[in-house]
C-alpha cells in the first residue's frame, strides 16, 4: 500500500506521488494500492481521491495493476467512487470493512454486493477489525466469493 503524499498545505503533491510511484516500481512493486488507509482515504475528499487514481493510472501506464481503495462505511459513497475509479483505469478495487457503524454480518455481505455490482473490476475485501471495530467473519468471506468479482482478501485480522 502506498502512503499519500502531501504538501505542505496539506494539497496532494503529484509531483512527489510521481516520484514515489516510480521509485516503487523501481524497486520491485508488483502492484500499487492507492488511496488504502495507509494513503490516509479518511483525509480525502472524492475529488482528491479520484484525483489521485487518475495520476497513479498514468504514472504507472500498465506497469503493474493499481488498486484503488474505495471502501467507507457508506455504501452508496463507495458505489460513487468505485464507479469513478473504475472509469479512470485503476485495475481493481480494494473495500475497507464499514467502520464505526458497526454492521451486521448481514450488513457487511449486503454492503459489499451492491459496490461488487457496481463494476466490472476485481474486488479485494479488506479486513482490519483493528481499526473498523469490525471483524468480517469466515462465513461471510465464503458466501462474498460466490460473487464472480470478489477474488481477494486482504486481512489484518491478527
Amino acid at each position: 500500500a502506498m502512503v499519500t503524499p502531501f504538501d505542505i498545505n496539506g494539497n496532494i503533491d503529484f509531483a512527489k506521488t510521481t516520484k514515489l510511484v516510480n521509485y516503487l516500481i523501481d524497486n520491485g512493486t508488483t502492484a500499487i494500492v492507492v488511496g488504502g488507509t495507509t494513503g490516509e482515504s479518511p483525509t480525502l475528499t472524492s475529488e482528491e481521491k479520484v484525483a489521485l487514481y487518475r495520476h497513479v493510472v498514468s504514472v504507472v501506464d500498465k506497469r503493474v495493476p493499481v488498486i484503488a481503495g474505495t471502501g467507507s462505511n457508506n455504501t452508496h459513497a463507495s458505489i460513487d467512487l468505485t464507479k469513478k475509479a473504475t472509469e479512470v483505469g485503476v485495475d481493481a478495487v480494494m473495500l475497507v470493512a464499514p467502520y464505526y457503524n458497526k454492521p451486521s454480518q448481514e450488513g457487511m455481505y449486503q454492503h459489499f454486493k451492491a459496490i461488487a455490482e457496481s463494476t466490472p473490476l476485481p474486488v479485494m475485501l479488506y479486513n482490519v477489525p483493528g481499526r473498523s471495530i469490525v471483524q468480517i467473519s469466515v462465513d461471510t468471506v465464503v458466501r462474498l466469493s460466490e460473487i464472480e468479482n470478489i477474488g481477494a482478501i486482504k486481512d489484518a485480522g491478527g
